[in-house]
């Protein structure tokens, strides 16, 4: 477990705490947790699209990272057996609120305090027993979610109408997305397009190695096509995802994060705009911090999904982008 962030933001935390009691400024301290990723990039000016969203928007509404805002950054490294261990950790340190990203992650905070406000950010906070209302969400969590699920049942028909002939399509997620109640109707789905869903699943620590076993696994069993799982560890891995998928020439079709995958040599993408769900919970984030009481603000759900395409990597993959498929697309990335 990565704890720089951690002993910087103590470090900062001094600092600034010197010198904010002389002006008697507020300073305000939360921790910012994910399951995998590095925290160097976790910054407003990092490699993130999603955290410079974030910090950019709470310098907007006032809250500037060495001034009136002390950071500590957590991450688990893609090794699921540190979460509770790390979940304790940053509990204990007492934060006035704590971001965390992936709901499977926020049930370990949610065991470990009912007071500290959290803010999550990830799937379907209901469907992980986050919460029981996304209106109405009580005690000490609110957050965002990127999907509820309805989005998730478009991934497989665009994807089929891409590669018309896919029969097998992976499925590149953890044992714990496997395992969730997402599944269930998904295959369902599948079999109502006489398509087979495959794996294996991707297990910790999330690296290279464990990328690459999973790959030749699917390969092996003949996948036509690939879906990636929204996970936060598939994202922060998916320069590697992509060019793996290139190497072993599966169409694949990403989750949210638009560009961030097309951009990079990714075939297909379909969610909502990513760094707006950052924003969101930055804006979470400040009406916590002014006061409101997390159960009291709903979660937010992105409204509007959009598709992007890469007709360079469709070419290299000789597949023809079919019209269907351009029509509904709202970027085209040549």
């Amino acid at each position: 477990m990565n704890r720089r962030g951690f002993i910087a933001g103590l470090l900062a935390a001094s600092a600034i705490g010197h010198a904010q009691a002389q002006q008697k400024a507020k300073v305000y301290r939360i921790a910012v947790v994910a399951p995998s990723g590095s925290i160097g990039n976790w910054t407003e000016t990092g490699t993130s699209r999603g955290f410079r969203a974030f910090f950019g928007r709470l310098r907007e509404l006032g809250y500037i990272e060495g001034r009136n805002l002390v950071v500590e950054r957590y991450s688990a490294e893609g090794r699921t057996e540190h979460w509770t261990e790390m979940a304790g950790e940053v509990v204990r340190s007492n934060p006035d609120l704590i971001f965390v990203l992936q709901y499977r992650l926020v049930r370990d905070f949610k065991a470990a305090t009912n007071t500290i406000p959290i803010v999550g950010y990830g799937g379907d906070p209901v469907a992980f027993g986050i919460v029981s209302s996304l209106a109405r969400p009580g005690g000490n969590i609110t957050g965002v979610t990127g999907d509820t699920g309805t989005r998730q049942f478009k991934l497989l028909p665009l994807l089929r109408e891409m590669v018309p002939t896919a029969s097998w399509v992976a499925y590149l997620a953890s044992p714990a997305v496997w395992d969730s109640p997402y599944i269930p109707p998904f295959r369902e789905q599948a079999q109502s397009l006489k398509i087979s869903l495959l794996g294996p699943p991707v297990t910790p620590p999330f690296d290279e190695a464990e990328y690459r076993r999973v790959f030749t696994a699917m390969a092996t069993a003949g996948a036509d096509a690939m879906i990636v799982s929204d996970q936060v560890e598939n994202f922060a891995n998916r320069r590697l995802i992509v060019e793996l998928a290139a190497e072993y020439r599966l169409p694949a079709i990403y989750g949210n994060g638009g560009r961030d995958w097309t951009d990079i040599g990714g075939l297909l993408s379909y969610g909502s705009d990513f760094p707006e769900h950052y924003r969101h919970a930055a804006d979470q984030v400040d009406q916590i911090l002014k006061g409101a009481k997390p159960g009291d603000i709903p979660f937010y759900q992105p409204m509007k999904f959009e598709l992007t395409v890469n007709a360079n990597t469709a070419k290299a993959l000789g597949l023809t982008i079919p019209q269907s498929i351009l029509a509904l697309a709202d970027e085209v990335i040549e």
